[in-house]
């Protein structure tokens, strides 16, 4: 498949994760998703769980992460779901779960994050919240365990969940932690979700002759998740009038993501972006007003942009 031919499949907005892996035997493989306790995590995780798939669900609340996995394996008997403690934003915490992992793995769902925090957040080492959650704390994950991915037999695939956010703002580069410039939550969490997409790009190029491929992707617009907390509902009623967003439910919402995780047309592939379970093309993003259509921006498959990113994040999470 040429790199310009985009990537199309039988499925589509309304299709369900158990839907789109119907058919696909992922007995012996084991995976993690982040963020599994909740939201479109639940629904990622009884999916690869569904298709025989041993999940790890890496979660800040344990006994949240407790509670689905009992729910998951009382309706399928035949589940291994696992907890681990994982706070992205912590580095402490990243690295005790790298060095509690063994063995293989096969699939990373990097699918935790947050949005729109109202004001200026910074970790202890100085880091936006959005970026330091939604990239740095991700990225110091696959690192991490990218020892684990390299012995995954048949290869190992990331996922990488971004948003159609992305549009809103590039990476500022100059000014990521918004010491210059003022701060705006959806600029934060499209800087974030930019990253993600880059990660996704560079990690393909650096690790695919080690069988490791990533793909990033936009779930979709879902209002049942805790990841919309801090938006402000007469604005949610605005976009719903406006026609801007179509809102799924946690099913439809977590099909992308396992679509990108377990699709046989996405064996060897990376570095690219999905959403409503097809490759999106590439648009031209306006930077402060998100536009009313899907895709993604040009900055973020840039491969010079990917690599810098890399390079920032490399030691800085520590």
């Amino acid at each position: 498949m040429s790199a310009q031919s985009l990537i199309t499949t039988p499925f589509g907005f309304e299709s369900t994760a158990s839907e789109v892996v119907e058919g696909v035997d992922l007995g012996g493989k084991r995976a993690i998703v982040t963020g599994g306790a909740s939201g479109i995590g639940v629904e990622t995780a009884r999916a690869l769980a569904g298709a025989g798939a041993e999940v790890t669900l890496a979660v800040r609340d344990t006994e949240a992460g407790a509670r689905v996995a009992a729910e998951i394996m009382s309706r399928n008997g035949n589940a291994t779901i696992l907890v681990g403690r994982l706070d992205l934003a912590d580095p402490r915490s990243v690295a005790a779960f790298v060095a509690a992992w063994s063995g293989p793995l096969d699939l990373l769902v990097n699918n935790a994050g947050v949005m729109a925090l109202p004001e200026l957040q910074l970790t202890p080492q100085g880091w936006e919240q959005h970026f330091a959650t939604n990239h740095l704390g991700h990225f110091a994950l696959a690192v991490g365990l990218h020892d684990s991915l390299a012995a995954a037999a048949g290869g190992a695939r990331i996922v990488s969940v971004s948003s159609r956010a992305h549009l809103r703002s590039r990476v500022v580069f100059d000014d990521v932690n918004f010491a210059s410039r003022p701060y705006d939550p959806m600029a934060a969490y499209g800087q974030s979700k930019t990253a993600n997409v880059l990660f996704a790009v560079e990690a393909s190029r650096r690790w695919s002759d080690d069988g490791i491929t990533a793909n990033a992707l936009h779930p979709g617009a879902i209002m049942e998740t805790n990841l919309s907390r801090h938006l402000d509902p007469a604005y949610v009623e605005q976009l719903v009038a406006s026609g801007t967003y179509r809102f799924k439910t946690t099913e439809q919402g977590a099909a992308t993501s396992v679509l990108v995780a377990t699709s046989p047309q996405l064996d060897g592939i990376g570095g690219r972006y999905f959403d409503d379970c097809n490759e999106a093309p590439v648009v031209e993003a306006d930077e402060v007003a998100l536009t009313t259509q899907l895709g993604v921006a040009s900055y973020a498959l840039d491969a010079a942009n990917a690599e810098r990113l890399w390079e920032l994040s490399e030691g800085t999470f520590s």
